[in-house]
């Protein structure tokens, strides 16, 4: 994948959360009423897991990840933590698996240029793995049968 420099980091990194918003309803049409957690599958595809970390009214955090083994507990990659905006209807990328939250790498307010830098990139990440998963038709449900799946 070619590296992607937009000149209005700003504007565009709002456009990519617009977008991701409306991709992830899309990829989990249950998202909003989801409480816990929820496991997407896609035929030949590793399991993609949902799981909500906190929910306000006008917030809700959840971290999304593939598992790339059947132990539930190994190999949740890449392990987003997204923030979602219900009122803005934004979907941001807080923090990877790899990757510490923007907070925690940038404490200095003045690198503002290396904090769009860094989030931009989490976001595009998000973007292009959005479509991926969009594209192998994964469906969701709470309700899934672990044993059938090994």
């Amino acid at each position: 994948m070619s590296f992607v420099n937009p000149v209005n980091k700003s504007f565009c990194l709002e456009q990519i959360c617009e977008s991701n918003y409306q991709k992830l309803l899309k990829l989990i049409p249950d998202l909003l009423g989801l409480k816990e957690t929820a496991v997407g599958l896609a035929y030949q595809n590793t399991t993609l897991h949902i799981t909500v970390i906190e929910s306000t009214p006008y917030t809700m955090t959840v971290q999304l990840s593939h598992c790339f083994n059947k132990n539930r507990d190994e190999f949740m990659e890449p392990a987003l933590k997204i923030r979602l905006y219900l009122d803005a209807q934004l979907a941001e990328v807080l923090s990877d698996h790899a990757r510490a939250s923007v907070a925690q790498v940038f404490k200095n307010p003045g690198l503002s240029r290396e904090i769009m830098n860094y989030k931009w990139r989490l976001n595009y990440f998000l973007q292009k793995w959005l479509d991926h998963c969009l594209k192998k038709n994964y469906q969701f449900s709470t309700t899934v049968d672990y044993v059938a799946l090994s």
